[in-house]
């Protein structure tokens, strides 16, 4: 089973940037779908980027395409989301989450129960 810790949330004025992490651990094979999902207050988890561990593809909400960038470090075992150009409306708790043994869509954002697992979260405020 893969293991996720994330970190790099944080405050932040609208129209500046923040860039998250996501440490995995636990599972070596590079066939899986990493991706980040968000939460805010009153509102269902939402996808907001994805990729295929090892591949090259990216798939994003239309909501950050062009200020979010999704990336990975194998060697390190690690996935980051860049964000930049941040607005109030992107204010969440960010999660980290991967489907191991599987591909990797872009319509896998809609369904966060496709991921069987989660990190803790990292909270993201932005003001206005």
């Amino acid at each position: 089973q893969v293991q996720l810790v994330e970190s790099g949330g944080g405050s932040v004025q609208a129209g500046g940037s923040l860039r998250l992490s996501c440490a995995a651990s636990g599972y070596t094979r590079s066939n899986y779908c990493m991706a980040w999902f968000r939460q805010g207050p009153g509102q269902e988890r939402e996808g907001v980027a994805a990729l295929y561990v090892g591949g090259r593809m990216t798939y994003y909400a239309d909501s950050v395409k062009g200020r979010f960038n999704i990336s990975q470090d194998n060697a390190e075992n690690m996935m980051y989301l860049q964000m930049s150009s941040l607005k109030p409306e992107d204010t969440a708790m960010y999660y980290c989450a991967a489907r191991v043994k599987s591909n990797c869509e872009g319509w896998f954002l809609l369904y966060p129960s496709f991921f069987g697992a989660w990190g803790q979260g990292t909270q993201v405020t932005v003001s206005s």
